[in-house]
This record gives C-alpha cells, structure tokens and sequence, in this order.
C-alpha cells in the first residue's frame, strides 16, 4: 500500500490549490478525483457560466453599438460556436490545471474515494480498487445542484450543469429561484433573445445582496431586459407535455421549453463512508469543522463548499490552501473571515463586508458614501451608466466597514474594497489615494469622499433649513 503524507479528496477549486501547496512545502501528495479535474467550477459552473455570459454580453454591446456611431446590423447568434468557445476555455483551463499538479509532483488518482479508516483510503475506478495510506487528508468534495422532489423527471427539466450543455438556446425559458446562478443565467438567456420568467418563492431576488444593490438589479433585468420575475409564490403543478413545461405560480400559469432548477446546492459526501474515519455529518450533511479547517477527527480536514461554510469557488481555494498549510506544518492560521460575493448578472453586482443593513442591524452608527456610474467620465465614454458603488464606514472611526457595487465591471471593483476592509483603511484613507482617470476605480475615491459629503463630482447635498 502506497503512503502518502497528504490526500486530498477533490480536485476542484479548493481541492488542486490544497494538493499544490502541501506540495510546495515539502509533502508527498495525492489528489483524487472521479470526475473531472477542475471540478464543478472549471466544468460546468464558473467557468463556462461567464464564457457564454461574455458571449451574450458582446453580442448585446454589438446590438448597441449604433450609440456609439457603429453600424452593426448583421449581428446573429451561432449558439453552437459560443458552446464551442465554452468547451475550449474549459479544455485550456483543465490542461493548465493538470500541467500544474504534474509540474508539484502531486500524484493524480482517477476514482471515487471512501475511508477505510481515518488513515486509509480506497478509490474505486473503472480499472479496479487499490487502497492508499494518508497521514493527513482534506476532504473538498464541494456541492451539486439540488433538485426539489415534486418536479417530475423529465429532459426538460435540468439543472445549470444540463443547462451548460445545451445544445440550442431555449426560445421560452423558466427559471425556479431567484439566486445567483438563477439570475445569471437567465440573464445571458435574455441577452441572446430567449424569453425568460424567473419563480422565486421568497419576498426577493438576491436577497443576500444590500437592498439598494438588488433593486437596481431587479429594475434592469425587467425593464432592459424584459425579464419576467414572479416572487413571493411557489411553482406548483409542474407537467411536461411534449415539448411543453407548464406549471402553476399562484394564480398564473406560466410555461416553457425548458425549466431551469437553481434553488441551491447541497454537499457532496456520497461514496466517502466518513463514518468509518469516525466523522459525522450535521443534518444538513455538512462536514463541520473548526476555524482551521479542522474535523473531529485530528489527521482529517475539510474545506470549501462540503463544510457549508461560504460556498463561494474563491473561498474555497483559500480554504484549500489554509488547510492543507495547517495539516503541513505546525503553525496554523485561520480561514480568512472577509470573503467578496460577486455576480455577473446584467449589470453585475459585487459586495463584501457589512451591508448598510446589516450594520443597522448590529447597532453601529454608520456613514454612507455612494457615487454614480452616471456621473464618472469612464462610464459615459463606453456608454454604461447604470449603476452605482457604496461605501459603509463606522460614523465615529471612519474605518470601511463594507462595500457594494452594480454596473459594469462591478466584480472586479470590489477587489479594490476588499483590500481596503482587510487592511482596516478609513475613508479618509482611500479618498485621498489618487486614482488613475479616467478609469472606474475613481467611483471609490469619490464614494469616499461622499461619506462626508465632500465628493467633487457630485451636486454637493441641500441641508434642511
């Protein structure tokens, strides 16, 4: 039996970090996975969500484009050639990926993984089983789509991953939960010309967004978009009829080709028997697990989306990390508490840190800097005004507390805010840092500016007599 000083479970965004970096600090590692390596982000979640997003996005700008004195009237979709683009980027990633873990020395294993003991592991494959020793092991087997049970069995009723791999583009598309993969996906869908109709049983879309950012949102995938978004009901009477999904939303009737299933994920743990490693799953069939990544069990870790902690791809590669840091050596440190959301719907969104609601919430006296897309030169020069970031910042210290923004490009601005809240910078701080113009990061520096009513390019604020 081969022995190894580290195996991780997993090769998606946070398991091929994890076995790179016990890698790179000396270790013996193997990394199993029996699918795809990548995982669900690379393969059929981020990755080609945002290839055929980008897709639908340029295809939209070109319809456009007369605003800006270009003529394109010949512009069509070939839906084939964007699956087609969709299936190289994941290529090119996964080689890259597999390039990676072979230039670390990290032994791939091809099967599904199961605990033999909390130091033996056996992987089952389609040209056998062999059992492998580990010394310590990170569990980062992620989540899968879950599909509600009173929905009938049928090829016209997929989840995102059936959804990527569509062949033809859906004419009249519902989408059941109004969530982020929800969301965007039907926001490409409408980008591309498919009619869309989103069923949320709660009282809003996104509702994890600050308020402000999520009614923007909402205000353009109706009126820009003419997307149809139904909340506050549940989808009942789901039937299939030939080539028809009807279904039931209170007192309407809604149908489709196709009904899209985005209403969460769940962990993947089936196959691991973790019970005979002596672990135990919550009732939500979470793996839990301490600030270190730690289980209950001392030689056995666990990061990403199986812990139920932030089920985010990016949170999970600093998990993977962290963990495989922790099992590797003596000195620990503890997942990173600041994690930034983002979400390519049309326009994007992004956030991090406390939402103006949730510092109301908690009691803290907060100052609250907004500036507009509108109002910032970069914007109107490429036609996107939509939009606007916002800074919550302590009333008394100034200290950033948290950030959102929606528009364009929003989900790489919020890098910028997430520095700044991990750093503990105030206000005053990022205000007077120059930025670059014209360029959109300029939108912070004049939000912060905005917390004491000081921005330069806006109306300054009447006070009441």
């Amino acid at each position: 039996m081969e022995q190894f000083d580290l195996v991780v479970i997993g090769a998606g965004p946070g398991g091929y970090p994890a076995a790179i970096r016990g890698a790179q600090l000396g270790a013996k590692v193997a990394i199993v996975e029996r699918e795809q390596i990548g995982g669900t982000c690379l393969n059929w979640g981020c990755i080609p969500t945002k290839t055929l997003i980008a897709a639908s996005s340029l295809y939209s700008e070109i319809a456009g484009a007369a605003k800006l004195g270009i003529r394109s009237d010949k512009a069509s979709i070939d839906f084939a050639g964007m699956m087609q683009h969709k299936k190289n980027v994941v290529e090119q990633l996964q080689n890259g990926v597999n390039q990676l873990l072979k230039a670390n020395g990290v032994t791939v294993l091809s099967g599904t993984a199961s605990f033999e003991g909390r130091n033996r592991i056996n992987i089952t494959s389609k040209t056998g089983a062999k059992e492998i020793g580990a010394a310590k092991t990170i569990i980062v087997t992620g989540s899968t789509s879950v599909v509600p049970g009173f929905l009938p069995k049928s090829d016209r009723i997929i989840e995102s991953r059936g959804f990527l791999d569509m062949t033809e583009l859906p004419k009249n598309l519902i989408v059941l939960g109004g969530g982020y993969i929800g969301c965007e996906l039907a926001c490409m869908a409408a980008q591309l010309g498919t009619k869309v109709t989103i069923v949320e049983l709660l009282e809003d879309i996104l509702l994890q967004m600050d308020t402000e950012v999520r009614k923007e949102v909402r205000r353009h995938m109706e009126t820009v978009l003419g997307i149809k978004i139904m909340t506050g009901k549940a989808l009942s009477a789901v039937k299939v009829s030939g080539k028809l999904v009807k279904a039931t939303v209170g007192d309407a009737t809604v149908d489709g080709d196709c009904l899209l299933v985005a209403v969460g994920r769940k962990p993947v743990t089936d196959g691991l028997t973790i019970e005979k490693a002596g672990l135990k799953a919550n009732d939500k069939g979470f793996i839990p697990t301490d600030d270190y990544g730690r289980t209950a069990v001392a030689t056995i870790y666990a990061a990403g989306d199986v812990t139920g902690r932030i089920m985010l791809a990016h949170a999970a590669t600093s998990q993977g990390v962290i963990a495989a840091e922790n099992a590797c050596t003596r000195k620990l440190r503890k997942f990173e508490s600041l994690v930034p959301a983002v979400v390519f719907t049309i326009p994007e969104a992004a956030y991090v840190g406390l939402s103006e609601q949730e510092a109301s919430g908690r009691g803290i006296p907060v100052s609250i800097g907004k500036f507009p897309f509108r109002a910032l030169g970069r914007a109107m020069a490429i036609n996107h005004v939509e939009g606007f970031v916002k800074l919550v910042s302590d009333q008394e210290s100034g200290r950033i507390l948290g950030a959102a923004a929606v528009g364009v490009h929003a989900t790489d601005l919020i890098a910028e805010a997430t520095l700044a809240i991990r750093n503990e910078l105030t206000v005053d701080s990022l205000g007077e840092t120059i930025h670059a113009h014209p360029t959109f990061p300029e939108l912070w520096m004049e939000a912060a500016h905005a917390s004491h009513g000081t921005a330069i390019h806006a109306a300054p604020v009447r006070k009441r007599k």
